[in-house]
């Protein structure tokens, strides 16, 4: 399921609403956004556990990112 968790990383990426919602949801409540990811995954059909979540963003080498798993750590 790790390629999944990559594929919904790409897609939220490439989606400013989806990005800019989670970003604002992580923010005030890091855990709820890893629901809302993972929840976002069943919908598009890319299924993925908090944990595959946690691990793709670990790999993931680009500054934007960081920054927002920064802010997030509390829940991530």
């Amino acid at each position: 399921m790790s390629s999944n968790a990559s594929k919904l990383y790409q897609y939220i990426k490439n989606n400013p609403e989806h990005s800019q919602a989670l970003f604002r949801q992580a923010l005030q409540d890091p855990h709820g956004a890893l629901e809302a990811i993972c929840d976002l995954g069943r919908n598009l059909e890319l299924p993925v556990t908090a944990e595959e979540v946690k691990a793709h963003l670990e790999t993931i080498d680009d500054e934007q990112t960081k920054q927002w798993v920064i802010k997030a750590r509390g829940g991530l």
